[in-house]
């Protein structure tokens, strides 16, 4: 008598081995996920410590991610032509425009000299503000009538745009480079003295009467222990006022010039050569994120303890 196969017995062994590659491919896809958002988790505690403090760890890959999704974004908005290349020219263009003035130069002048002239203007500024906002701003943490001669002058024009008093700074001075770097010097002078300002005011008083009570004289407490603990402000405010000054340039170069980076932006969009706006505003924030950068490093060296 023939024997009867039951049809399930086969589709039994077909997902007995179905089964094992189905869980595995499942497996690998929750760890992809995993390691993906592995990345925005919170980071690793320090050693000794039970938990985490807010926004420790380091973002360089969220970082990266950032920088490449935006650039990915970009070159399918142009390749699309979602935006007409005169409102936002393709990574590539700007690529080729970038070497293009690097080599022939754009408004009589090439990339290098554009970016010399304006550094130039920028990092004297800075130079100025340093030797001056910095010993202002300490007095007027530790003097009343340091403070009192120049708290409303700062606070007074700290608010106001450069573009506000540009023409004052041209009447006074004319349309040299003095008056360009005093622009872009009074942008920078108000955050870095307030800086030092707090940051002398940050000192815990328990170490100043600690210092007087061993015998310091005032000099000694302001160079030991005001200055000292100052300095992580005093810092964190020159990275602010070199940002000011990067972003008084444009400003600045509006006025008689005939090279710099602010005065390629201008220039070319007169044109409407909107490329070499794109190159140029790129140049200048890559230029102002390497100084932040060395100013980060730099405080790390000089005031290691902070925030410990």
């Amino acid at each position: 008598m023939k024997k009867l196969t039951d049809p399930m017995d086969s589709l039994d062994l077909t997902n007995a081995k179905t089964l094992p590659m189905t869980e595995d491919v499942t497996e690998q896809n929750s760890t992809l996920l995993k390691r993906f958002f592995s990345i925005f988790a919170a980071g690793p505690v320090k050693p000794g410590e039970s938990y985490g403090a807010p926004g420790q760890g380091k973002s360089l890959a969220i970082s990266l991610f950032t920088t490449f999704t935006l650039l990915f974004v970009w070159h399918i908005a142009t390749y699309f032509q979602l935006v007409k290349p005169l409102f936002l020219p393709s990574p590539i263009s700007v690529i080729q425009r970038f070497w293009e003035v690097a080599t022939e130069g754009f408004g009589n002048a090439t990339l290098l000299e554009h970016t010399g002239w304006s550094m130039m203007r920028v990092f004297s500024a800075f130079f100025l503000a340093l030797i001056t906002a910095v010993p202002i701003g300490i007095l007027m943490g530790v003097n009343r009538i340091v403070r009192g001669l120049f708290d409303p002058i700062i606070e007074f024009y700290r608010p106001l745009p450069p573009l506000a008093y540009l023409p004052l700074v041209i009447i006074w001075l004319g349309i040299g480079e003095v008056s360009k770097v005093t622009l872009i010097y009074l942008a920078m002078f108000a955050p870095i003295a307030l800086s030092a300002r707090a940051g002398v005011k940050s000192v815990a008083i328990e170490q100043i009467h600690a210092a007087y009570s061993m015998g310091a004289s005032r000099w000694q407490v302001i160079r030991h222990i005001i200055l000292i603990n100052a300095l992580p402000e005093i810092l964190t405010g020159l990275r602010i006022g070199v940002g000011f000054g990067w972003t008084t340039l444009v400003a600045a170069e509006m006025v008689a010039a005939q090279a710099g980076l602010g005065f390629m932006v201008l220039n070319a969009a007169e044109f409407l050569v909107t490329d070499v706006v794109i190159m140029g505003i790129i140049v200048i924030g890559i230029i102002a994120y390497l100084f932040d950068m060395f100013m980060r490093y730099l405080e790390k060296k000089l005031v290691p303890w902070k925030g410990r």
